[in-house]
């Protein structure tokens, strides 16, 4: 069986969840093959995948422009195979931040769903299965300008402000688990 991941990112934490699902289904023998699209993407030969995994970052409220082109362009392809879909945002992160008071993650799930809905809307593409997923602040990679940004939005949704570190927020048993249902779903007859 072989498997296709395709993912935009901008900081990184996307790749790494591109490379997370990489790994778990390598464990489990099974050929995948990882593809920035901000890259030039090869010549595609979509006969060769059971399906594949559409990852994605939120900026600025809205996925990634290539990864948006790129399902625009193989939409039907990803419709065929029962592509799964993966959205990495912060909203995601405050959704499920069990300190915040129930309203704020409310609020933040119904942002992280907008943004999916959106996505759909954008691309036209409806995935089968999709699975939001909480991102990651790189303060320490932002310039300046993205840093103080950043860090005015984390305080309003009561995240972390402390600027010299990195946080993570992506559940990995979570995703991990995501990936274990997609990929059964192709073992069964």
């Amino acid at each position: 069986m072989r498997v296709a991941i395709f993912f935009a990112t901008r900081e990184g934490q996307t790749s790494k969840i591109a490379n997370r699902i990489a790994e778990h289904l390598r464990a489990k023998e099974v050929t995948v093959d990882v593809v920035n699209v901000r890259k030039a993407t090869p010549p595609l030969d979509w006969s060769e995948y059971a399906t594949a995994f559409v990852a994605a970052s939120v900026h600025a409220l809205h996925h990634e422009p290539e990864i948006i082109e790129f399902v625009r362009r193989y939409r039907d392809d990803l419709h065929r195979i029962g592509a799964a879909f993966i959205s990495v945002s912060m909203s995601e992160a405050g959704a499920e931040d069990m300190r915040a008071p129930a309203e704020r993650r409310e609020r933040s799930a119904a942002d992280a769903q907008r943004m999916v809905d959106d996505f759909v809307k954008e691309t036209g593409w409806k995935p089968e299965r999709y699975l939001r997923v909480a991102g990651a602040l790189r303060y320490t990679q932002y310039n300046f300008l993205v840093r103080f940004v950043m860090k005015r939005i984390s305080r309003q949704n009561g995240g972390p402000t402390d600027t010299s570190r990195d946080y993570e927020f992506t559940n990995w048993p979570t995703l991990d688990r995501f990936v274990d249902e997609v990929s059964e779903r192709l073992r069964s007859p």
